[in-house]
């Protein structure tokens, strides 16, 4: 017997208010969070060298630097944009897809740095081993890490909480509820298919980076594997918690065996899938870099692995935007027959 949907119909979307003071706040932080990566970045694509040493490796390639830094910059740019939208009335217009997919890319850089990268830190303040550059030739001085990665935290948690409030106020009505209360669609067993032949071949990806963080080589780069130390250790663990969130979400979305409220599972699926895919795209992008040193070329096991993080992610998102589609569709108000 198919369950009826008990969720109640939507109430009418209607704009964040332009002067709440919260997300005027949250709007400031995202967009003042913005401004020292943006300066680096152009000073460097000007010709600077602030924070990049003598007889870097990033000097050895110009044009690519200068090329990789104009991406990083629009990137950061979407940044303010998704702020502006997230809290301006005209906002509410936007259609769905316009705004979820960059937030699902944000949300899917961010994420990783604002859990590895704290971890890193405290994993090294409890004296964690870190492997000193023998090459003599540093990538970049200490403090830019701070400067970037600390800018990037407060760019997600500012960012973040203003999407949860926008996504509340416009589709707030499609998580409400649990699990149970889902009622089966025509395209349930697809969406189940989807679900377990993702959550298969996310086994690859996960199963290698719970190897490479428990210290195995195999796979690794002669010079990744020269330079491991435990912050490489530790941000190989949480890639493998990412991708195992993805799997936990999406099977919980397809199965519904629990009385977990729905919106634990979208989230599970959102930012594992995110995290999953868009740094497994990012990885991919920079194994294209040329690479002087045989010793420093991704692997074949490397890229594939970023290939095969880049499916599960594609495969999960779109798995939860059918189902959100199908959700706002069951939940939509009926017009009272004349």
């Amino acid at each position: 017997m198919t369950r009826t949907s008990t969720a109640p119909a939507p109430a009418a979307a209607s704009a964040p208010p332009a002067t709440d003071r919260t997300r005027l706040v949250l709007r400031t932080v995202a967009i003042v969070a913005c401004v020292p990566y943006l300066a680096l970045k152009t000073a460097w694509i000007c010709g600077s060298r602030v924070g990049i040493p003598d007889g870097s490796e990033l000097l050895d390639h110009t044009t690519a630097l200068v090329i990789g830094n104009a991406g990083s910059v629009v990137m950061d740019s979407a940044v303010v944009v998704l702020a502006l939208l997230l809290t301006r009335p005209w906002g509410m217009r936007v259609p769905a897809w316009l705004l979820a997919l960059p937030m699902w890319v944000a949300t899917g850089l961010l994420l990783p740095i604002m859990t590895g990268y704290p971890l890193q830190l405290l994993v090294r303040a409890l004296g964690g081993q870190v492997v000193q550059d023998e090459s003599g030739r540093p990538f970049l001085r200490e403090w830019v890490f701070g400067v970037v990665y600390g800018g990037f935290i407060l760019q997600g948690l500012a960012l973040g909480t203003l999407f949860a409030l926008y996504a509340r106020d416009r589709w707030g009505h499609l998580w409400r509820g649990t699990l149970r209360d889902v009622p089966g669609t025509p395209t349930t067993p697809a969406l189940r298919a989807a679900a377990v032949v993702a959550s298969l071949i996310a086994l690859a990806p996960a199963a290698t980076h719970l190897l490479w963080a428990a210290g195995a080589s195999a796979g690794l780069s002669e010079a990744r594997t020269a330079q491991r130390d435990s912050g490489f250790y530790v941000l190989e663990a949480v890639y493998a918690l990412f991708v195992a969130a993805t799997a936990a979400g999406v099977l919980l979305l397809a199965f519904r065996r629990t009385e977990l409220p729905l919106r634990v599972p979208l989230a599970l699926a959102w930012g594992g899938s995110g995290a999953t895919a868009c740094w497994g795209g990012w990885m991919s992008l920079a194994a294209l870099l040329p690479q002087d040193n045989a010793a420093e070329r991704p692997t074949s096991v490397m890229v594939l692995i970023y290939a095969v993080q880049m499916l599960v992610g594609a495969m999960v998102m779109t798995a939860g935007a059918h189902f959100l589609a199908e959700r706002s569709h069951a939940v939509r108000p009926r017009e009272p027959r004349g």
